[in-house]
């Protein structure tokens, strides 16, 4: 290939643009919004992930470990702000000490620091902190991510490359020759190939390229809370509960933010738009696609009671909001935390009701989809990249 179109420009698609530039292919990046990382990653926690979460190698292991040291490196490099501070996975019931110690054992086999460390170790991290153990895993750090790819649209740009803002894919067809041509509204796009990292909206790309995706993108909304500025010195770091394995979110967590200020959450309820960062962010094509999706009920009937109700009831409580954090500080009080945000993660979804674990990346003539890159993806995005890279060299 000599030229490829990349459809999505927040983090892993400006990054798969780059490295493909630097392989000496040239490059048209489309963005249908008028600005870049405008989505995903302008809503993320900013938090630089470690890699001992997921499943010994699987795609997520080992680009997020590999990506923890590459996309620290690059925000160096390039003058980004960049904090590796480390930080502590509570156990604040005996009941999760068999899943601490899970996590343990993955951090060992992905090859993360992390150690497991009594009550009285963890509060000389976390003076306020409340837990029965704890795993203090060292590489773990804050990012400033649109900072990130605020830095490689200046390299794209300097390097000439096609950077369009404004552009959505309206349209996709094969090429009378091979390769693709994009429709954006304004013109036609002709590329030899074309990589799909629309996040939000990569199942309904790659339908208009003509595949026929595995999954199903369903939109969660994550609310988050921010502590009060008074209230900051409650927490030093960042400190997370303990997962439940069987759910794709990490549970409420507080988190330092490189400009100290100190975010909380995020909750996890189905958004009613692709792009619903509120409750009133309602698209009526949107929720029919979810609704009609077999998946979506398959998994309704698995979670919605007691955990999804859960969480819905949390995010019209404040009251409920803090309590979860009080799990973790219990000094936090429903006084200390003030609405912050959200965001909303591009979840792929079967139509079992199976939800997606690992990054899904799937192929056709040309193209290369990334269908499946939520948390931690951010962190992997330069590893992602040279994977994608990869195949586009080798189609």
């Amino acid at each position: 290939m000599r030229n490829v179109v990349v459809v999505g420009g927040g983090i892993v698609g400006l990054a798969v643009a780059w490295e493909l530039t630097r392989r000496g292919l040239d490059v048209t990046v489309l963005e249908k919004e008028p600005q870049w990382a405008a989505h995903q990653t302008g809503h993320n926690s900013n938090v630089v992930h470690a890699g001992l979460y997921y499943k010994p190698g699987s795609f997520k292991a080992r680009m997020s470990v590999a990506g923890n040291r590459s996309i620290v490196d690059f925000a160096r490099q390039y003058g980004v702000p960049v904090e590796v501070c480390g930080k502590l996975v509570v156990a604040t019931d005996e009941k999760e000490i068999p899943a601490l110690n899970t996590l343990a054992e993955r951090a060992e086999a992905n090859g993360v620091p992390a150690k497991k460390i009594s009550p009285a170790e963890a509060r000389e991290y976390e003076p306020e902190v409340a837990c029965v153990a704890a795993l203090r895993v060292e590489s773990t750090g804050i990012i400033d991510f649109p900072g990130v790819c605020q830095a490689l649209v200046r390299l794209l740009d300097e390097a000439g490359v096609d950077l369009r803002l404004n552009s959505p894919a309206l349209a996709i067809r094969a090429g009378s020759t091979g390769g693709v041509e994009v429709a954006t509204g304004e013109d036609v796009v002709v590329a030899d190939g074309l990589v799909n990292c629309a996040g939000l909206h990569s199942d309904r790309v790659a339908r208009l390229a003509g595949l026929t995706p595995s999954a199903k993108i369903v939109p969660f909304r994550g609310e988050y809370y921010e502590l009060k500025p008074e209230r900051r010195g409650l927490v030093k770091g960042l400190i997370y509960p303990v997962p439940d394995p069987t759910l794709p979110f990490l549970g409420v967590h507080l988190t330092r933010m490189l400009d100290g200020s100190v975010h909380a959450g995020p909750n996890a309820v189905l958004a009613l738009r692709r792009e619903g960062y509120r409750w009133g962010d309602f698209s009526a094509k949107d929720v029919a696609e979810v609704a009609a999706f077999p998946g979506v009920w398959r998994l309704a009937k698995k979670y919605a009671f007691p955990t999804g109700l859960d969480e819905v009831r949390r995010s019209f409580s404040k009251k409920r909001f803090a309590a979860s954090l009080a799990r973790l500080v219990p000094a936090v009080t429903e006084d200390d935390i003030v609405r912050h945000g959200s965001g909303v993660r591009a979840q792929a979804m079967r139509r079992d009701g199976s939800l997606v674990d690992d990054f899904l990346i799937e192929t056709a003539r040309d193209q290369v989809h990334v269908l499946n890159a939520p948390s931690p993806a951010a962190t992997s995005a330069l590893e992602i990249a040279r994977h994608i890279a990869d195949q586009v060299s080798e189609g």
